[in-house]
């Protein structure tokens, strides 16, 4: 399937027709993105079988973001999100890295790690020696409980032990390393600790508690890599803004946590489109911008031999194509579809390239022209939809709020009013 994310002029068409375009573009049959539709999403029914409790659904918004090139492919990219300017802003960026080839991304494998809590140990130095010597049984063990993922090539493939002081005292930690392949791999991850914890106790002499992956994904890390124009970006001046602001995140926690944010708001839109845990993902993301002992940046930007902007990112991300929401969700079904991704690793390369996208755009706001000016902008027209406007009316009521530099409810309401008693009197 051939992809072109070159739409101009996405903006100017309605929801229909928008979605038609976006069809023709991924080379679909529109009929296959139905359940992007409210009527033909998630069922109550479907609901039901997915968590407890069932008493309704709430609707997020799936935008498709434009202009991505990412490993030498065009994406199109469902993106669900409440935020104004979110989807605007990844494809603006990724149209400004099109001229130079896009997005680069490098994948360090499948593996998740699974933790099993040894307590009581008498010699914690010993029992570590003792259980990275039955390496290979405890990785047979861990196998014959998913033959199916085994058979896939994946399955567990090695074992780390440490020894960890607490405040209750001295324990071991067994990391299970599994190769998940294409799922997120927590039920498999988690059955495979369940097996292997009765003959790690019985090995340790001692009990164990805890048995259950960690989120802290260190070993499936996907980096991304792109050149932003600097003449697309506004110039020299705003190239050596945005490095600086780079700088200052890097080595500052508290603007760390709202550059990270940025980053988070790409990623955490495509993970729940496909229907993904984006509790986990987020929880691995942060962790690993505190990997060093500080909380800091995740991404770097630094300008190369041309001029032009360098952006990269590194995180972790643990996400699949095999079960969950993925698999019981319609509309995540259908954002899969319109992705055109078909392995694990293509869908987290394609994660962290909107990532990466975000994050720019983001800098480039506040080193250019402040954050407000863009994202009030899309903004006023939820204020619009807020005060009462119809939808034929939001449009003209953002206009003039935006116009006046007073983006609030109650403005919107007075020129509302206005707007109505001039159509009445006409």
């Amino acid at each position: 399937m051939t992809i072109n994310s070159r739409i101009s002029g996405l903006r100017d068409h309605t929801p229909e027709e928008r979605l038609a375009l976006v069809a023709e573009g991924a080379g679909l049959d529109p009929a296959s993105l139905d359940a992007l539709q409210p009527h033909a999403g998630l069922s109550l029914a479907q609901a039901d079988h997915m968590i407890e409790n069932v008493v309704g659904v709430i609707g997020i918004p799936v935008g498709v973001a434009t202009n991505f090139r990412i490993d030498g492919l065009d994406r199109l990219i469902p993106m669900a999100t409440e935020e104004p300017s979110v989807v605007a802003a990844a494809s603006n960026a990724a149209r400004m890295a099109r001229g130079h080839g896009g997005f680069t991304t490098s994948y360090t494998g499948d593996v998740m790690i699974a933790q099993i809590q040894v307590l009581d140990a008498i010699d914690p130095h010993g029992t570590r020696f003792a259980l990275l010597e039955a390496r290979d049984e405890l990785l047979a063990l861990a196998n014959e409980q998913d033959p199916v993922l085994v058979s896939f090539g994946g399955g567990a493939v090695d074992i780390s032990v440490r020894v960890l002081p607490t405040r209750a005292g001295v324990q071991v930690i067994l990391h299970l390393h599994v190769d998940v392949r294409d799922a997120m791999g927590a039920n498999a991850v988690n059955t495979m600790a369940e097996a292997i914890a009765p003959r790690i106790a019985e090995l340790a002499g001692t009990r164990t508690l805890l048995r259950i992956l960690t989120n802290k994904a260190e070993l499936r890390l996907t980096r991304a890599r792109a050149v932003f124009d600097a003449e697309m970006l506004g110039g020299a001046q705003v190239v050596d803004d945005i490095v600086a602001a780079s700088a200052f995140a890097e080595a500052d926690a508290y603007r760390a946590a709202t550059h990270n944010k940025g980053i988070m708001n790409g990623i955490t839109a495509v993970v729940l489109a496909t229907g993904n845990d984006t509790r986990a993902v987020e929880s691995g993301c942060h962790s690993h911008a505190a990997r060093h002992g500080g909380y800091t940046a995740l991404s770097q930007f630094e300008k190369d031999a041309d001029g032009n902007l360098v952006g990269t990112l590194e995180v972790p991300l643990a996400v699949g194509l095999v079960g969950g929401a993925t698999r019981a969700h319609p509309t995540a079904q259908a954002s899969v579809r319109l992705l055109g991704v078909e392995t694990a690793r293509e869908l987290a390369s394609i994660i962290a390239s909107v990532g990466l996208a975000q994050n720019l755009a983001a800098c480039r706001a506040l080193a250019a022209e402040g954050i407000q000016r863009g994202h009030m902008t899309l903004h006023a027209r939820t204020i619009a939809a807020s005060a009462g406007a119809e939808v034929d009316e939001i449009g003209e009521v953002a206009a003039r709020i935006v116009a006046e530099r007073r983006i609030r409810v109650e403005f919107a309401r007075e020129v509302l009013a206005e707007l109505r008693a001039e159509k009445t009197s006409a």
